[in-house]
């Protein structure tokens, strides 16, 4: 049993009683679309851990991790490019960093002096 809650609210009600029941009446039944937050789908909650306390959730994720890397792990860097470099390689679409490090490997290799 909770003993240090609070008997009466410290704040008023911004609506009256009728005023939220009128809301509530006016409130359209169906429920509203949003096209920039559509309704999930049930392929959304494939991979959703399920848990019913925070001890059995924390327990769960715990037993949850990356397996070995299938390519050697990149090192992430900063690198100044032109302005105009920059915009014509993010142009070139998704990936274009990937792209880079593969242009400056057969760079490595062509200007290698083993």
């Amino acid at each position: 049993m909770v003993t240090n809650v609070k008997q009466k609210p410290t704040s008023k009600s911004s609506f009256s009683q009728a005023q939220r029941a009128a809301a509530l009446a006016a409130a359209p039944d169906s429920p509203v679309v949003d096209a920039e937050n559509p309704p999930t789908q049930p392929t959304d909650w494939a991979g959703a851990v399920l848990s019913r306390s925070l001890p059995e959730l924390r327990e769960k994720l715990a037993k949850r991790h990356r397996g070995p890397s299938r390519a050697p792990l990149k090192v992430p860097t900063t690198i100044r490019f032109d302005p105009e470099v920059l915009a014509a390689l993010k142009a070139s679409g998704k990936g274009w960093q990937t792209r880079v490090n593969e242009a400056m490997r057969e760079w490595v290799k062509s200007h290698s002096r083993t």
